[in-house]
């Protein structure tokens, strides 16, 4: 793969603008850095570092990013799990960021459909053949260079044009980048699953479930437009009014707090985990009336896939497409066949899905409503600290990085 960018020496004073807008050689700018621990001493956290972008290939487009929003792989980049993505892209430095919205500086010569001034969502995707995610830049793909630097170059089938006089702003384009485009991607396919088993029973109304979360919460408010009934699990009280406005029923984590399968095998936490599962099954009966979940929306992974499992109604679907509490799954080839239940997994969504859920997004108004501050750029370590430690209250933490 083509390297996007080489990172100079560190900066501590900001790149004065007219060496950031760009030359036939290059493009000297700013970014946020993360270094390659396995390479001697270096700092682990975000560093502000002076980057130099090669010149751009005809098929590239020079961006500056306006607004990203804080994704769980960026922490999982900063906190070097469940891999390091530096050593994993076998770079010294990395930049990362891939939520966001860019305004185009120059098109490359062989760009067609994007003119300077163009203001689009940057999908970040490396796509293969068929259209489908393969890896995502400013995160695992080698040689990008995410949303976390001034400047940065893309390539024209990872953009899409903002709508002409958007009735929404741009933080909040910035919020659906990545989190409700996954969520349409995903939806659709465990939507039309479900819909090859459904029960044709009158009166039969489904309901589907989620693990709290920005991409689980967009899933469901699209799942209850389409007429499901549809219930969210959170622990934090922003969080669960914020469902409870949606029209979702919030279902408050707390009441099992203990559930997390991989304390189960711990002797010392054994009992904990048992009770804490029935309690979240009995959760489960109260607001089903014991039909239980027909969709589980399941971003979380091992730490509840298990009981999600028990969950499930018959026929049902587990779906996802996040792993934030482990990768690895086990089930029960038999207990999947006879109660009908199918798996989805999904990455990001298909290159056709990014086009259609904007589109939807604009006509319909299923876009985020932003309830926190916006964190300006020297303040982009501090948001991956309030991230980490889980204290946003937010489903959306939008950052800024050049001005509107």
């Amino acid at each position: 793969m083509h390297d996007i960018g080489t990172l100079a020496a560190p900066a501590t004073d900001a790149m004065p603008r007219q060496a950031q807008a760009g030359s036939r050689s290059g493009v000297a700018t700013q970014a946020w850095v993360l270094h390659d621990l396995s390479r001697g001493n270096r700092p682990r956290d975000l560093r502000l570092e002076s980057l130099h972008l090669a010149a751009l290939e005809g098929h590239e487009l020079l961006v500056e990013p306006l607004y990203g929003c804080w994704e769980g792989n960026m922490s999982h980049a900063v906190s070097r799990q469940p891999i390091d993505i530096a050593r994993q892209r076998g770079e010294d430095r990395v930049v990362i960021g891939n939520a966001g919205v860019v305004r185009v500086l120059r098109p490359g010569a062989d760009v067609t459909g994007f003119k300077e001034g163009d203001v689009c969502l940057w999908t970040a995707v490396v796509w293969d053949k068929h259209g489908f995610t393969h890896r995502v830049a400013g995160y695992d793909a080698p040689g990008t260079v995410g949303l976390l630097a001034r400047r940065t170059k893309v390539r024209q089938d990872q953009l899409i044009r903002v709508p002409v006089q958007s009735r929404f702003g741009l933080a909040q384009w910035a919020a659906f980048a990545v989190r409700h485009i996954t969520a349409w991607g995903n939806w659709r396919v465990a939507m039309q699953c479900y819909s090859a088993m459904r029960p044709s029973t009158p009166g039969f109304e489904p309901w589907v479930w989620g693990w709290g979360g920005g991409t689980a919460f967009a899933e469901l408010t699209l799942a209850a437009r389409q007429g499901f009934r549809t219930a969210l699990i959170a622990s934090e009280p922003s969080r669960l009014e914020r469902i409870r406005k949606a029209g979702i029923v919030p279902v408050d984590r707390r009441r099992f707090a203990g559930l997390d399968h991989r304390r189960s095998t711990d002797p010392s936490s054994a009992g904990d985990y048992r009770q804490a599962e029935h309690d979240f099954l009995t959760a489960v009966d109260e607001v089903t009336d014991g039909q239980r979940v027909s969709i589980f929306v399941d971003h979380l992974g091992a730490a509840v896939t298990p009981a999600t499992l028990k969950a499930l109604a018959r026929p049902g679907v587990i779906t996802t497409s996040g792993w934030k509490t482990g990768m690895d799954m086990k089930t029960n080839r038999a207990v999947a066949s006879m109660n009908w239940h199918v798996h989805v997994h999904s990455h990001y969504a298909r290159r056709d899905d990014c086009a259609a859920a904007v589109a939807y997004a604009e006509e319909s108004g299923w876009i985020p409503e932003l309830d926190s501050r916006i964190y300006d750029w020297d303040e982009i370590p501090q948001l991956a600290r309030d991230y980490a430690e889980g204290g946003l209250g937010t489903y959306f933490p939008i950052y800024r990085v050049n001005p509107e």
